[in-house]
């Protein structure tokens, strides 16, 4: 493990915090979202139990040539609707990331990653990134424009 960088992201979503916590906690939601654009996160390979010293494992496929990339993690913290925090296995990488209120509808989550590998440093790598937070806020508006008190307004859709 070489990871010796630091990166930090902001988003803010057009949300609930209790919902974008749900959504990176939940695998029927990770599935739509986990990951940059250009693959997909199976949910039969999303596996979430999200408490200190519960796994966090994903398999992302690329969409164009079917290259697999697992990824198993750790939670060292997790406090909802607020933090969590999650050690890859195997890079050693840590991410911690805070949803912070900002009304009854709007989320930031500040993201914090420590112990990053050189490759993830790349520019490329942190667009990679940046497009998962897109595809995650593009699933979070598709969740906002279900009417108010559907019970899939807060469920993932089928």
């Amino acid at each position: 493990m070489d990871g010796t960088g630091e990166l930090r992201f902001r988003r803010v979503f057009d949300a609930p915090r209790e919902l974008v916590f749900r959504c990176m906690t939940d695998p029927d939601h990770l599935a739509h979202f986990w990951g940059p654009a250009g693959v997909t996160a199976p949910r039969a390979h999303v596996r979430v139990d999200a408490r200190p010293g519960g796994a966090f494992e994903t398999l992302m496929v690329n969409d164009a040539d079917g290259s697999e990339y697992p990824t198993r993690a750790v939670f060292d913290e997790v406090r909802p609707p607020e933090v969590l925090v999650w050690t890859e296995s195997h890079s050693g990488m840590r991410v911690r990331s805070e949803f912070v209120a900002l009304g009854p509808e709007r989320t930031e989550v500040r993201i914090h990653q420590t112990y990053v590998p050189e490759a993830f440093l790349a520019p490329e790598a942190q667009a990679g990134f940046l497009s998962s937070l897109d595809r995650f806020d593009a699933y979070l508006a598709g969740l906002a424009t279900r009417r108010p008190g559907d019970a899939s307004s807060v469920e993932a859709p089928s």
